[in-house]
């Protein structure tokens, strides 16, 4: 029998057991979909709350937590030097590092850059309460690259004030631990946290370290204002890259073979009289990046060649000011916020060779040196009107403007001067409007528009290789549309369905790769359109299941030309048909889990994941296989005396199945493919002491 259905059989099967009296959970409340708190069953629109805490998982990655969320991809690539693997909706699926296509918020800062380039390695999993997941239309109401919205919030301190130790380690030479403080006393709550992580990976030269640290500081000057201070920092020393594989090289062998960043903020929040409330947040972030590119030497002997080593050092900060009303229109509940919002980044890009001589892996001679700039003004205002009894109206629009300079100081002979300015600007415009068709049935559709500029390494070189920025490319433009139902029923059983789609004009896609430099391209038409799902249904007895399903047909919907794999070439000749699937995107998956336990006592877990084969270039003549997984973890919890100690075991890959865990879409030299760990044990440890 065909061990992916075996899986489904296992997760189906947890049905069966018998149901009991489970305290009913409180309804989870959400902020990024609206911007002021709702419950989310409240809400017209797709999101998700997943909580974070003690999970029965090291709490390394995001995806640990956001992988049974639908519509979500949520990839751990076991490549710590090009960051976790997230798309939405199909939206993100061809970044081949970081995260773009998705905005990334840690509580309320950016973590998605004004050019569309995000990451989650700062993510603090230690200190936070919860991570909000947005899909659908109303993404669009933050601005540039938004085909959906994933927001990161840290707990906030609260009595009694606890200390906090964890040690988890596992195979593949991986361990991590964490330190922590929350409290509250008086006036002031505070969340510090401190971890380190460090592990030598699944495959070969995949080493990677890290430290995390994040604080919040939240002062109550009394009920109508507050301030909150934020603090993030990250430094990962060491993150080998261990580079993708060939189809032949996975299958003979899965295993073969560093930034510093620190983030400040405050928000200050006032309310006035008439219920009125103004927000104002303001950061400030640094960044030094220097990475080491395994490019062969005779690519980087060409003239117009980056070099090998990467060189970053640069900062980032912005605002945001929003004035919101609670009251009234013709004597029905009225909701409205209009804000400012602006986010500068400033890099300092150089380049040199990875070889000194005849020494390899060190920076040589200078191949780069730039100044990148880019900066974004946008207004946005939401309004969300209870028009009637049953029914409630919500709606939006926000107005982007983002500015790109680059300023080239490096011109030789036969390298030109890439210097250029480029703006791009967009209004765009959403609504949502709910039924309420009972106390626990609600149904929503919404409308809207997106906007997604290209990053600066898009922009960075031109097709026919002449000098200066790609002033050819332009934002990708689409409309989005989902309708959706939202189902409560019996003690915290949730069934949530919605059908999407989102047709995309000018949708960015390689158009070249040779000696080194990338270049892109606008395709036409793009559609993806698919049916998502999530389930959560306690079956009494300290148990319960959770599944999260999606159904996503990702394509191009018009014809053009790219380079073939694995080929250097300057002029794309290759034709792609109208109705290729759009690489990187599963046209479906499913994780499903079945867990027991309660804040004591024994807990435990089985899940399984699947996914169907994937596309890994716009050509679809390669393909990671489809995969099914089995997971399972058990723990013990128990308070003595003042701590409450908890503990966990859990089992990756219990079946020890060779499979692509993350793809590299459209890698040049056909290196597509990032293996997952085989069978891997994970167990840790938490105490935290109350006071």
């Amino acid at each position: 029998m065909d061990r992916r259905l075996v899986l489904l059989l296992l997760a189906s099967c947890s049905r069966g057991v018998a149901a009991g009296a489970d305290p009913t959970p409180l309804p989870p409340v959400v902020v990024t979909a609206t911007r002021d708190p709702q419950p989310a069953f409240d809400v017209p629109a797709s999101i998700d709350s997943v909580a974070v805490g003690d999970a029965g998982t090291p709490g390394i990655n995001p995806s640990e937590y956001l992988a049974g969320v639908p519509g979500l991809l949520a990839r751990d690539r076991q490549n710590y030097a090009q960051d976790e693997q997230l798309s939405i909706r199909g939206f993100g699926a061809r970044s081949t590092f970081g995260v773009r296509g998705v905005r990334l918020y840690a509580d309320g800062i950016p973590a998605t850059m004004p050019d569309g380039q995000g990451q989650t390695s700062h993510f603090s999993l230690d200190s936070a309460d919860r991570i909000e997941v947005l899909r659908g239309p109303f993404s669009a109401l933050y601005g540039n690259s938004s085909g959906g919205v994933i927001q990161i919030f840290t707990a906030e301190g609260t009595a009694p004030s606890e200390l906090r130790a964890g040690l988890d380690g596992g195979y593949w030479g991986t361990w991590r631990i964490g330190l922590g403080a929350r409290g509250s006393d008086g006036m002031l709550g505070y969340n510090v946290d401190l971890s380190h992580f460090y592990t030598d990976n699944y495959r070969g030269h995949g080493r990677a370290e890290r430290t995390n640290g994040n604080a919040r500081l939240d002062v109550r000057f009394d009920d109508e204002r507050k301030l909150t201070l934020l603090a993030n920092t990250l430094n990962q020393p060491n993150a080998d890259d261990p580079l993708g594989l060939t189809r032949s090289q996975f299958d003979s062998d899965p295993r073969q073979p560093q930034p510093v960043a620190v983030q400040v903020g405050a928000i200050y929040e006032q309310a006035f009289a008439g219920d009125q409330n103004l927000r104002v947040l303001g950061y400030y972030g640094q960044r030094d990046i220097e990475q080491f590119q395994a490019i062969p030497l005779s690519v980087q002997a060409k003239p117009t060649s980056p070099g090998g080593v990467i060189d970053l050092d640069g900062d980032y900060a912005g605002g945001d000011a929003r004035w919101s009303w609670h009251g009234a229109l013709a004597q029905r509940p009225f909701d409205l916020s209009i804000g400012l919002s602006f986010d500068e980044q400033n890099t300092h890009r150089l380049g040199y060779n990875n070889f000194s001589g005849n020494t390899l892996g060190v920076p040589g001679d200078l191949r780069r040196d730039e100044q990148d700039d880019v900066y974004n003004f946008d207004q946005y205002l939401q309004a969300t009107w209870d028009v009637a009894e049953h029914w409630l109206l919500s709606a939006g629009a926000r107005h982007n403007d983002v500015h790109f300079q680059v300023d080239d100081n490096y011109i030789t002979a036969t390298n030109g001067d890439d210097s250029g300015r480029v703006e791009y600007s967009a209004t765009t415009p959403v609504a949502g409007v709910m039924f309420r068709a009972g106390a626990a049935w609600h149904l929503y559709a919404a409308y809207g528009d997106g906007f997604e500029t290209p990053t600066f390494n898009e922009l960075g070189y031109r097709p026919d290789g002449s000098s200066g920025i790609n002033y050819h490319l332009i934002p990708a433009r689409s409309r989005n549309g989902e309708i959706g139902s939202k189902l409560r029923y019996g003690d915290g059983a949730e069934f949530d369905v919605a059908v999407f789609q989102a047709q995309t004009r000018h949708e960015l896609a390689v158009a070249t790769s040779s000696g080194g430099r990338t270049t892109y391209q606008n395709i036409d038409r793009a559609r993806r359109r698919g049916v998502e799902a999530g389930l959560t249904q306690p079956l009494g007895h300290g148990w319960r299941i959770e599944a999260g399903y999606t159904w996503l047909e990702a394509t191009f919907r018009s014809a053009f030309l790219t380079c073939p794999e694995a080929t250097p070439c300057t002029t794309p000749d290759t034709p792609v048909a109208a109705g290729a699937r759009i690489p990187g995107v599963p046209q479906s998956d499913l994780h499903a889990a079945a867990r027991y336990g309660a804040a004591t006592g024994w807990n435990a877990t089985i899940e399984a994941e699947a996914a169907a084969k994937t596309p890994v270039n716009d050509l679809n003549t390669q393909f990671a296989p489809g995969y099914g997984v089995l997971n399972a973890g058990v723990g013990y919890a128990l308070d003595r005396g003042n701590a409450h100690i908890s503990t966990f075991l859990r089992l990756d890959n219990a079946f020890d199945h060779r499979y692509v865990g993350s793809v590299i879409v459209n890698e040049s030299n056909g290196r597509y493919y990032e293996p997952a760990p085989g069978r891997t044990l994970f167990a840790g440890v938490t105490i935290t002491w109350k006071r």
